[in-house]
């Protein structure tokens, strides 16, 4: 296993719609291995592949207690349901060090299939959902930031280049 870059916005790969994933193999395998391992140093809760600047449909998520591991591994999600409001802060470790509340369904359904192909079914709320619903947006080259209002993206755009600018700095 290996630790990945994670890409910041605005890498232009955050922006596109990443590719469906049609083979299921070892290299696909790896990739959410080294994911995984990439999403627990950064510390995160998920990752998707355009975070790593690969344009598939795969995303890591693991928003269990620390102390136990629950990592879900999905390709080629999707929400076929959702319902209920909820808006929490959240972060993104392609935005470092910006947080912001976030409007979201409360509770959704998602369908995916594992690292075999085989197709699952689940249904989250609180973190899970979330999180599966910030990952996906990843996967359509939406960002957290994307679903501010224009005056928080204003003020997002003013603290972010200082928040770049002293990560630059510490290079």
């Amino acid at each position: 296993m290996a630790l990945l870059k994670i890409v910041r916005h605005p890498d232009p790969v955050l922006k596109k719609v990443a590719a469906p994933v049609t083979d299921f193999d070892a290299g696909l395998r790896r990739l959410a291995e080294d994911m995984a391992e990439t999403m627990y140093a950064a510390p995160g809760v998920g990752l998707a592949a355009p975070q790593v600047g690969v344009s598939k449909r795969l995303i890591v998520l693991d928003c269990s207690p620390k102390d136990e591991k629950q990592l879900v591994v999905a390709v080629n999600p999707k929400i076929v349901f959702g319902e209920g409001e909820s808006c929490e802060e959240e972060g993104c470790l392609s935005v470092p060090s910006y947080y912001a509340k976030v409007e979201r369904k409360a509770r959704v359904q998602v369908q995916y299939q594992d690292l075999e192909g085989v197709e699952h079914l689940v249904e989250v709320e609180g973190l899970w959902s979330t999180c599966f619903q910030h990952e996906i947006d990843h996967l359509d080259g939406i960002l957290f930031v994307d679903r501010l209002s224009p005056l928080k993206k204003s003020i997002f755009r003013k603290k972010y280049k200082k928040i770049l600018e002293q990560l630059e700095e510490q290079l």
